[in-house]
């Protein structure tokens, strides 16, 4: 990327715009989805409408928006002074979830931690430390990058450091994503080829070592490949009703807030399945729509990265857009049966206070690396 030099900061001055209109038409999107959806909750009584509502609103939504602001006017070559201490709280948050009376089990995974009565999923913020680390490490090595021991040590030591907690709570989904932010921020550091195929030869080994210390992993490509083998209490029938609520959706939709899907059939149609609620709802012309957005915030986002000011800004950006678009991804390939269920939410749209507040969180920061652009975007 030729992008990738270090030169010194100047204030360009003006946000890119069109990268904060597209993240806002998705964050309002995602408000609308997440209403409709949420009255499957009234409808069933299972959960506090307020409870869910504070979390997302309030602390996802409007907490989001004041750190979104805050990233955004924070000059972003202030991390890279701290992006160790950031990437070891983000590991030490990984593993808070053990200790008794702070974190908490739900759905057979201890992935959150209850601070003044809200619970809030460390791994959220563990993904940034990542990125912030990986895009600090090989700003300030570049230079070392024929080496394979330097050329590959700030990804081992990434993964290793969020892997073990993650494949303990266990977090899959998230270890996954983390590993598709390395391999980008590999690829735009200009790690060199040979040096890229043997890191996906490493991370293949773990990956069949980790199918082997949680077998659940091997049912859910198993449930994937033939869902209509499964039994209707797992994987397979979440896959099912989510088909059935696309399908059903057909070219424009049964009309906002007038999906059934949600009532009762469709698990988890506030967060896992909020796409297929949008699907059934805005049919494939909506769906298209969403997925439309997420391919244009990929662009403008690596649009960003190409004229930023540095190599570290760059990076960082990458490794933004990669945990957006890669996440969001797959999250709906999952409801479309295209892609084993992870559990991860759809940015921007899910509920999950922890995952909007920091998604915005992240955006801020992309938008101010932009305000240093070499020339106008």
């Amino acid at each position: 990327m030729a992008v990738l030099h270090s030169t010194t900061m100047q204030r360009h001055g003006a946000f890119d715009k069109v990268f904060i209109g597209i993240t806002g038409f998705l964050v309002v999107v995602g408000f609308f989805l997440f209403a409709s959806a949420s009255l499957s909750v009234l409808a069933e009584g299972t959960e506090s409408v307020a409870s869910i509502a504070f979390s997302q609103i309030l602390l996802g939504l409007g907490g989001g928006l004041l750190a979104f602001s805050l990233a955004a006017h924070v000059p972003y070559r202030m991390y890279r002074v701290v992006a160790p201490y950031i990437f070891g709280a983000g590991v030490l948050g990984l593993f808070l979830v053990f200790v008794p009376g702070l974190g908490f089990e739900a759905n057979g995974a201890r992935r959150w931690v209850a601070l003044f009565g809200v619970s809030v999923q460390p791994a959220e913020f563990a993904k940034l430390a990542s990125i912030v680390f990986l895009a600090w490490y090989y700003s300030v090595y570049y230079r070392k990058m024929n080496n394979v021991f330097v050329a590959l040590g700030g990804v081992g030591i990434t993964l290793v450091c969020v892997g073990v907690p993650l494949v303990l709570q266990p977090d899959i989904g998230t270890l996954t994503i983390i590993t598709a932010i390395a391999g980008a921020v590999l690829v735009a550091a200009g790690v060199r080829w040979r040096y890229l195929l043997a890191a996906f030869g490493v991370v293949a080994v773990a990956l069949l070592l980790i199918v082997a210390m949680r077998p659940y992993v091997l049912e859910r490509v198993t449930t994937f490949l033939n869902p209509l083998s499964a039994d209707v209490r797992d994987e397979g029938y979440q896959i099912r009703q989510s088909l059935i609520a696309v399908g059903s959706g057909g070219w424009f939709g049964k009309g906002y807030g007038q999906g059934v899907q949600k009532f009762g059939y469709l698990p988890e149609a506030t967060s896992d399945s909020v796409f297929s609620v949008a699907s059934e709802e805005l049919g494939f012309v909506g769906a298209v729509g969403i997925i439309a957005l997420f391919i244009a915030f990929a662009f403008r986002g690596l649009r960003i990265a190409m004229h930023a000011r540095d190599r570290f800004g760059a990076l960082l950006v990458t490794g933004v857009v990669i945990l957006i678009v890669v996440q969001s991804f797959l999250n709906i390939g999952s409801m479309l049966a295209v892609l084993p269920l992870t559990g991860e939410p759809l940015v921007f749209m899910s509920h999950g206070g922890s995952s909007l507040f920091f998604a915005l969180l992240a955006v801020g920061v992309v938008t101010n690396v932009s305000r240093y652009a070499r020339k106008s975007i």
